[in-house]
């Protein structure tokens, strides 16, 4: 599946009309430990039975970036249902997000 890009204007509509959880990627043009990440989120974005990503940039989305109260990046985030179920700041293996969000989705 294609990368979601998330935005103050378009955030609401798009969690309210995805049915399946998100992993959401907090990041910015400058961060270098973002630019390391991207290629494995864009991977996993690809990867079949995967949840959705979507990709925040916090220059660009202010209100976000407060609501969720980003104080470093990249954070990944997972909702399910529109809640914060899991957490994570720094980059990390594939691997590793895949467990993070078997452990998110867990109920």
């Amino acid at each position: 599946m294609a990368m979601l890009h998330i935005n103050d204007g378009n955030y609401e509509a798009l969690i309210q009309t995805l049915p399946e959880p998100i992993l959401l990627d907090f990041w910015a043009d400058w961060c270098v430990p973002c630019k390391m990440l991207a290629p494995v989120l864009e991977e996993l974005a690809e990867e079949e039975g995967f949840i959705r990503v979507g990709k925040v940039n916090v220059d660009e989305s202010p209100e976000l970036t407060e609501a969720f109260e980003v104080q470093s990046i990249p954070l990944l985030v997972v909702l399910k249902g529109g809640e914060v179920r899991e957490s994570s700041v720094g980059v990390k293996s594939g691997e590793a997000i895949r467990a993070m969000v078997r452990t998110a989705l867990e109920d």
